[in-house]
């Protein structure tokens, strides 16, 4: 790599690299400005001058429009305050959830489509994936019985991580489901009914000793796991940002938050006793509970208070490591498009980035975010609208700091995958604009990222400006 002249970044302290660096970026925005020294003449321009920006850093490789972490920075992601870091930088996540990977990977007919659909995220600059690590009892198991694996599916879980490494995605591993796709919460209570205990509710799955320890069993088994293309075992693996407790918890059968929250503590903690380097989070929606009464003017509704979950106080528990909230005013505001939509969508992440940063001081990650596109009134236009509405207010937080680490779209699929839509799938060929409206998210974040690694002295967080260019309104 050249730059200024014969100059190599690779043997130059710190400081001359944060200099260099920095003003090669400042000459390429001021030449690019032209007169209009506080706007810009459209995405292209803005676009060209990540690109410069990004080949001339010493922390990002390019491959075909694709934006990483070289080798040597790939290393397990933590959380220091309300920041995500690796090798002790900020780490923004701009990410995508694609649940069904391990079931296709399974089938050597399909397995094809999980490389394509990384190449694809990869292409646009998603950095992290969040899938299911489960399927319990179900076509295709990978439990077939408590403590009873699969092993070709168990190995097509071995490829999904592999080959999300190889387009330097990081993946999010969920470990059990609340709902009944891929077993869940209702396969275990049917597997203790074969075993001779009686239950009275899927909740019970929460506060029954043998069912807790048929889920810390399966837990124990993935992060003991060693992968058969990698030989890494998983506990030990930077391509795996974090565990997910549980694909949205609820227990309504307690509205009081009491049996959900001592399953939290105790498998928090759990997870932490087996896997100390990895991030643990829990996976839960973000409605507020009891413990904040007043918080429960921001939930979508007033069913939202009684179905378990306390977005406070579950995040409170020891061994928890960062926020997970999910969004879908369509779900629970209303099925028609509307502004609405997106005025709940802001004051919804607004509260719960306060909430991280003073409360909590944790970051938080939007975890699911859509509109279904079987929703009446629905078109591109919109859904392209709310992607904005979401990423303007991380880019809000971004610019100060703060703790709204990212997002993570659902969902994205690659082509030939259409009989799975469940309304939401972005096809990345088939939506040219939402396409370049996340390709240009990833851009920014990914300069953030690297700017704050130069560790200059103006920092990440200075008014100038960069704001201008990072924040511009115009996506």
């Amino acid at each position: 790599m050249q730059l200024l002249g014969q100059f190599s970044l690779s043997f130059m302290d710190t400081s001359k690299r944060c200099f260099i660096l920095s003003l090669a970026f400042f000459l390429i925005f001021f030449e690019n400005l032209g007169t209009n020294v506080f706007g810009f003449d459209g995405d292209d321009q803005i676009e060209t001058m990540v690109e410069e920006v990004l080949h001339h850093s010493p922390h990002f490789g390019t491959n075909e429009g694709i934006y990483y972490v070289g080798d040597d920075d790939w290393q397990m992601v933590g959380r220091k305050g309300n920041q995500f870091v690796v090798n002790d930088q900020p780490f923004y996540v701009n990410g995508f959830n694609t649940y069904w990977l391990m079931v296709f990977a399974a089938d050597q007919s399909t397995r094809g489509k999980v490389s394509e659909l990384f190449q694809q995220a990869s292409s646009v600059g998603l950095t992290v994936c969040r899938t299911w690590a489960f399927n319990d009892g179900q076509w295709r198991a990978l439990q077939k019985s408590p403590s009873v694996y699969d092993e070709e599916v168990f190995k097509a879980l071995d490829f999904v991580v592999s080959e999300a490494k190889k387009y330097k995605i990081r993946l999010i591993l969920s470990l059990v489901n609340n709902w009944d796709a891929y077993g869940g919460k209702a396969q275990y209570v049917k597997w203790g009914k074969a075993a001779g205990l009686n239950f009275t509710s899927d909740d019970e799955f929460f506060s029954h000793p043998t069912l807790r320890s048929y889920y810390k069993a399966h837990v124990k088994a993935v992060l003991n796991r060693v992968n058969t293309f990698t030989n890494i075992t998983y506990k030990d693996d930077p391509t795996i940002f974090a565990w997910e407790l549980m694909n949205e918890p609820r227990c309504t059968s307690d509205p009081s938050g009491d049996t959900l929250q001592s399953w939290i503590a105790e498998m928090a903690v759990y997870v932490k006793s087996l896997d100390a380097k990895h991030l643990v989070e829990i996976g839960v929606e973000g409605f507020y509970g009891p413990s904040a009464p007043a918080r429960a003017q921001f939930n979508p509704n007033s069913y939202a208070t009684q179905v378990g979950t306390d977005f406070l106080r579950n995040h409170q528990a020891l061994g928890v490591d960062f926020a997970s909230v999910h969004i879908y005013a369509d779900s629970w505001i209303s099925q028609n498009i509307s502004d609405a939509h997106l005025q709940f969508t802001s004051s919804w992440m607004e509260a719960h980035i306060e909430d991280a940063e003073k409360y909590l001081g944790m970051p938080v990650i939007f975890s699911e975010f859509g509109v279904s596109a079987k929703d009446p009134g629905y078109n591109s236009s919109f859904r392209n609208t709310l992607i904005s509405t979401v990423y303007n207010t991380l880019l809000n937080s971004t610019k100060k700091g703060g703790g709204g680490a990212g997002s993570l779209l659902w969902q994205l699929f690659p082509d030939g995958t259409d009989y799975m839509d469940d309304g939401y799938a972005i096809v990345l060929s088939k939506s040219p604009s939402t396409s370049k409206l996340i390709s240009l998210h990833s851009k920014r974040v990914s300069i953030f990222n690297s700017m704050c690694s130069w560790k200059c002295h103006w920092g990440c967080k200075k008014k100038n400006a960069l704001d201008t260019f990072l924040y511009h309104d115009d996506l």
